[in-house]
């Protein structure tokens, strides 16, 4: 080893060593104890996820430094750990390099840095933050060794972080032995109390179809030593909505019985995807719970569940059995059909081919008329007797006799597996009533050709002296009204689910924000930009009650004075450096969507003409000018697609005014939760906008001039679009209640969690009966 020479102390590092409490004179027992620890390092095993929490008391922690860094290979870590009593010690020459080092780190670390921690852990021992892992949480490399029955803490000193290994040695130091910290334990399993580790696998699969998320799964255990199971994820509860939920488990039957829920639905969804598919939400607690329409399913009432689920398909196979045998009864009946046009068009060709035989002579003519007058007198007699109703098949009705149902309940309990055998038997009855549909398409299909082939061998044979004297001739005109399959129009109704397309925001949002706002630059005037500006602001309620007229002298004076005061603070806030006075080229630049320019915004009081002795008369006039603007500027854009929006309010939305809309439901919310009264109700109104609807974008052109052509193109600022419901007929199609969780300040793990109920109102627009 290197001998060096022993650096001297600082005041700032004594003042430092003095808080700690640490006397490097006199070191405490504590301190200079050793324990062999015969860690094992094992391979393959990532040391950096965390499946143990625990309250470790801080005298069962041994501290080792090493001189490596926190990302170095454990194995290498522990190798060169030493106790740190080797780093404290100045008067052997072996180890004045390492006390040096010591030094170094003591050096770096600030005395605030060490109370926050100790704040960190007096909230932590009160309760144990929501999300289980907290900040900064990564600093504790805490490991426990089997061997020795003990903790310790490798502190790798090439790190720049010191603030936990100080805080450690200051209670070390304290020796207060009901002193506890709540740290993560690195590289270990699951204890396996509550489940195994492959069942915990299971569960993290099985949730992740459920909440679109895969969760944290941890054993925690409290200040007395007994562990929970607590789960801990994010769910999306609608749309891109999602919501924090956790489970926490005390006993292993707890645990099983939520693990076992989990299967039998999981089974369920993946092998029966048509039939369910299950939705979660959280409770006020911001307990997960999962839902088939509506219906909260628990492990408790699922054997009631299935039982009602296997009831279902029996009433569902019972229906598709009766429309079946009703299909193939018709079908028949047009196989039947399809025979008799068939020998009918077959004894037309016959005739036509015993004609040009017969032809040839007096009596063949003779003979041949006897024939077909015969021939006509019964096809007359077969129409009036409606054999060849055109209309028949509206007049079809079941004549098939149903027997008795072979569907039906045997026992009182059914297993998963019986309620899966049922539905596939359901699901192959499906496919066959699907299959017989499109066999019926077919065969009427046929007989419509059939049908209209006889009817123009008729016609052919009733003129047959005005045509060429060929049987090929006779098939051509029989077949010239031949309709094929492709064109037919008039189908059996088979439920076949349309495939829609549809807006998806983080697919199709930057190409629609670079779309529009390219149309907007070159359709819109200057005017025109400049009034939809407005209408992204604070003014767009005024804007509203001018548009209906509903709006008084007193509000256009009350919004004058409010702006001359927003003005003010604006010009204050904007106030230009004298310096600044000279430079020719006032214009700063500004990153937007990653990218530079040097354009101005857009600034309300210049556009509405706001002046210190501007009047309400004077705003009513700019107002009117501004809505103007706003209609024509409206008819300017139209939506190329359908697309869903959606509008976050505590009040009833009003249907017959121009609103603004976001795009994306998550980014809504979130601005409406944190910048309003959370005391009161929530709507969440989603609105299916037609394609073709006229609509403004809050893209970059309406918040910034492009004086200088250096403004990127696309919506970096907003979300959302202007839309004027007035003209539209909006109905409402259904309602529907979800909870969301989320901190107070989602920067701060420790902070207030609020769970709060959103109502979700789904609109749209009637189409007009043109």
């Amino acid at each position: 080893m290197v001998k060096g020479k022993k650096v001297s102390i600082s005041g700032a590092t004594e003042e430092k060593i003095k808080y700690i409490g640490l006397n490097l004179e006199k070191l405490p027992k504590s301190l200079l104890q050793t324990h062999k620890l015969n860690f094992r390092v094992l391979k393959g095993y990532d040391e950096k996820l965390h499946k143990q929490y625990r309250y470790v008391n801080v005298n069962d922690i041994d501290i080792l430094l090493t001189p490596t860094n926190r990302l170095n290979d454990l194995r290498e870590k522990y190798e060169k750990a030493r106790p740190l009593y080797m780093y404290l010690d100045s008067k052997d020459e072996e180890n004045v390099m390492r006390y040096n080092t010591f030094l170094n780190m003591l050096k770096k670390v600030e005395i605030s840095e060490i109370q926050e921690i100790e704040r960190e852990q007096e909230i932590l021992k009160k309760e144990v933050p929501f999300k289980v892992k907290y900040n900064r949480n990564y600093l504790w490399q805490i490991y426990y060794s089997e061997y020795a029955d003990r903790y310790f803490m490798l502190v790798p000193t090439e790190d720049t972080e010191y603030s936990t290994f100080f805080y450690l040695l200051k209670k070390k130091i304290e020796r207060n032995d009901d002193d506890q910290i709540f740290v993560p334990i690195s590289y270990i399993d699951y204890s396996e109390e509550f489940l195994k580790k492959s069942e915990i696998r299971d569960i993290e699969n099985y949730l992740w179809l459920f909440t679109k998320d895969y969760p944290s799964i941890y054993e925690v255990y409290d200040r007395k030593g007994e562990a929970t199971l607590q789960i801990v994820g994010e769910s999306q509860v609608y749309g891109k909505i999602k919501t924090l939920y956790r489970l926490i488990f005390e006993t292993q039957k707890e645990t099983m019985k939520f693990y076992k829920l989990l299967k039998a639905l999981f089974i369920l969804e993946t092998e029966l995807p048509y039939y369910y598919s299950f939705k979660t939400n959280i409770d006020n607690e911001g307990n997960l719970n999962i839902y088939l329409d509506n219906a909260k399913i628990e492990y408790e009432n699922l054997p009631e569940f299935v039982l009602e689920q296997y009831i279902k398909s029996i009433s569902l196979k019972e229906k598709m059995q009766d429309e079946i045998e009703y299909l193939e009864t018709k079908l028949e009946n047009l196989k039947k059909e399809s025979t008799e046009l068939e020998s009918e068009y077959f004894s037309k060709e016959k005739q036509i081919s015993t004609f040009l035989e017969c032809k040839k002579s007096f009596f063949g003519k003779v003979k041949y008329y006897f024939k077909l007058g015969k021939k006509s007198s019964k096809e007359k007699n077969d129409k009036e007797n409606g054999k060849y109703n055109e209309n028949e098949e509206d007049n079809d009705e079941y004549i098939g006799k149903i027997g008795k149902k072979k569907f039906k309940l045997d026992q009182k309990v059914y297993t998963l597996d019986e309620l899966v055998i049922s539905y596939k038997e359901l699901e192959l009855m499906e496919n066959n009533e699907k299959n017989t549909k499109l066999d019926i398409n077919a065969i009427k299909l046929k007989n419509k050709n059939l049908k209209k082939k006889i009817e123009n061998a008729a016609a052919y044979i009733a003129e047959i002296n005005e045509h060429k004297k060929s049987i090929f001739e006779f098939w051509k005109y029989s077949n010239k009204d031949e309709v094929m399959a492709l064109e037919e129009g008039e189908k059996e109704d088979i439920n076949v689910t349309e495939i829609e397309k549809k807006f998806d925001f983080d697919e199709d949002f930057e190409k629609f924000g670079e779309r529009v706002d390219k149309n907007q630059r070159i359709k819109f005037t200057d005017s025109e930009l400049d009034s939809s500006y407005i209408a992204s602001t604070d003014l767009l309620p005024l804007i509203n009650k001018t548009y209906k007229r509903e709006v008084e002298a007193s509000d256009f004076s009350e919004a004058v004075k409010e702006l001359k005061e927003s003005k003010d603070d604006y010009e204050e806030e904007d106030t230009v450096d004298e310096l600044e006075i000279y430079n020719s080229d006032r214009t700063s630049e500004k990153n937007l969507g990653n990218k530079i320019h040097r354009e101005m915004p857009r600034n309300k009081y210049e556009i509405l003409n706001i002046r210190k002795l501007s009047k309400g008369i004077d705003l009513k006039k700019s107002i009117v000018d501004v809505i103007k603007d706003i209609r024509k500027a409206l008819k300017k854009n139209s939506l190329d697609e359908d697309m869903y929006v959606y509008k976050v309010m505590s009040d009833e939305i009003n249907l017959n005014e121009m609103q603004t809309f976001s795009l994306n439901e998550e980014l809504e919310l979130k601005e409406y939760l944190k910048n309003n009264n959370l005391k009161r109700k929530i709507n969440l109104y989603r609105i299916k906008l037609q394609k073709g609807s006229n609509f403004i974008a809050f893209s970059n052109i309406i918040f910034y001039d492009n004086r200088t052509m250096t403004l990127p193109v696309g919506m970096n600022e907003s979300t959302k679009i202007l839309i004027d419901l007035s003209p539209l007929n909006i109905k409402e199609v259904g309602t529907k209640t979800i909870g969301k969780a989320y901190f107070e300040d989602e920067k701060d793990d420790f902070s207030k969690l609020i769970v709060k109920n959103i109502t979700i109102h789904e609109l749209e627009i009637e189409k007009n009966d043109e």
